[in-house]
Parts: structure tokens; sequence; C-alpha cells
């Protein structure tokens, strides 16, 4: 499909994926850990990692010998996820985190503040809202209006 929503979720859109790449943010790298703190069927974690290692999203390192055994770190294409990552959390929060509220909270850590990021404008960094963003296709006679015009 010659569609970038539809080739991004095409890689990171089975349930247990972006589960185990948030892991992979919070610093969670092992089969062991993952596996635990996910409670999530060995063979299904093994599977999901493998594609992950697959699609490049992340990489294998070995940390120990005898027996061999190996930790998942994200690779720079695993690194820009963050922003989906960071939306879905967004969005849950807002939207499903109940009466006592969102589970986490997000520290920019050079000011030391909590933090919401937002999406802005790469040129003049205003806020984008979604009525105030048109898509434009590579023949912009085929422009589209973005969700919720």
């Amino acid at each position: 499909m010659n569609c970038s929503v539809a080739r991004t979720l095409d890689v990171v859109g089975e349930w247990w994926t972006m589960l185990i790449i948030r892991e992979a943010f919070l610093g969670v790298r092992r089969f062991d850990d993952i596996q635990e703190r996910l409670g999530i069927a060995r063979n299904v974690l093994s599977t999901r990692l493998q594609a992950l290692v697959d699609r490049g999203i992340l990489e294998r390192r070995r940390y120990q010998g005898r027996p061999e055994r190996f930790e998942y770190r994200l690779t720079e294409k695993g690194l820009d996820l963050y922003p989906i990552l960071v939306a879905m959390m967004r969005w849950g929060d807002r939207w499903t985190a109940g009466a006592d509220g969102p589970p986490l909270t997000l520290v920019h850590q050079p000011c030391g503040h909590e933090t919401a990021p937002t999406l802005s404008c790469s040129e003049c960094g205003a806020t984008l809202h979604p009525r105030d963003v048109r898509a434009r296709a590579r023949d912009a006679a085929a422009e589209v209006a973005a969700p919720g015009s």
C-alpha cells in the first residue's frame, strides 16, 4: 500500500511489538526481564524480538559468553519510534488513565521539569493542530485534508 501509516503499522502494529519497544525505551534489554515485565509467552517474545531485529528496530548484543546470552538495544531506526510511543502514551493518559491519573510522567532531564511533548512546526515552531495541517501528495493536485478538517 502506498501509505506511510500502513507501512509503519506493518512493522510495529502488532499488539506486543510497541510494548516491547516501550520496555527498550525504559532500559529493559534482556529477554528474561522483558518477559517478566510484560507477562508475554516466551515463544511470542522470541518471535517478536527476532522480527524487530530483522527489521532493524533492535540490535542483538551478546553480554555473556557461557551460557551465551543477549540483550536487545534500540537502533537509530528504533529510537525514531519515540514520538510515536509518546503520542500513544499521551493519548492513553488523556482518554484511558482513570481516576488515579497517568502511571508515568516524562521528565526532561536537562531542565528537570515534567513535560508533555507536543508536535510543532519545524519551520516556525508553532504547535501543530490537526485542523491547521494539510497533507500534500507528491502530486500536488491530489492534496488531501488532514483528518478532522
